[in-house]
């Protein structure tokens, strides 16, 4: 008799990829945006060096900022629903065993059975019961403030280091076309791996980073022809 193989899935990747895939995707467009916009408007590689490591900067605390506010608000929120569940435990422990019977009915289990379950999971841990399986919370799952803000910006940072190496690379009069074609390059892969990492078409993934990121780095292009000296 053999044991039943653990089946990886590829839903527990969503969080830590989305942000890591949205970090680094930005850095990269952002950062080579810039840098193209103001090469383009035909300024030296001091002046294009400093503006792209300004867009680094700037960019990777924008994203902490964003990241930190935004799932503080989501832990604000877990933390005010389990302190009213907690609440209810106290003040209505038949009504919420009534209320973790019934979850477990609706999910399939006969009646009886459900409540055996309900009984022996709230003597475990009543709060965590109705944690996960009436609001949805579990620990692994739980809004991270900080944790999600250090990964935004660290993303960010190493997709921005891209470009900014193209620059120091590539000749003054071609960093134009090198830092956008680096940066496609790059982009393109980052696509590929994260549709490949989330069981997702890669030729769609690709084409659809790379389709944005090129449009937007034309558009800067030509602000920086037209507006620059």
């Amino acid at each position: 008799m053999h044991a039943h193989p653990h089946e990886p899935h590829r839903s527990g990747r969503v969080g830590w990829l989305r942000a890591a895939v949205l970090g680094a995707n930005d850095g990269i467009v952002s950062t080579a945006s810039l840098i193209v916009g103001v090469a383009a408007a035909g300024s030296s590689r001091q002046a294009i060096i400093l503006a792209g490591l300004a867009g680094l900067v700037a960019g990777a605390l924008s994203m902490a900022a964003g990241e930190y506010v935004s799932v503080s608000s989501q832990a604000d929120t877990e933390d005010a629903d389990l302190a009213m569940e907690q609440r209810q435990l106290h003040l209505l422990p038949e009504a919420e065993l009534d209320e973790l019977t019934e979850i477990y009915v609706q999910r399939g289990l006969e009646p009886a059975l459900a409540r055996q379950v309900a009984e022996q999971l709230t003597a475990h841990d009543a709060l965590a019961a109705h944690a996960r399986d009436e609001i949805g919370i579990t620990d692994e799952l739980r809004a991270r403030p900080l944790q999600a803000a250090l990964a935004s910006a660290a993303a960010f940072a190493a997709g921005a280091v891209l470009p900014l190496l193209a620059v120091l690379l590539a000749p003054l009069a071609r960093i134009e076309w090198v830092v956008p074609a680096a940066s496609l390059l790059a982009l393109a892969l980052l696509g590929a791996l994260a549709a490949r990492a989330g069981g997702a078409s890669i030729a769609r993934g690709v084409l659809r980073v790379v389709f944005w990121s090129a449009l937007a780095m034309t558009t800067t292009g030509l602000i920086g022809r037209l507006f620059g000296s």
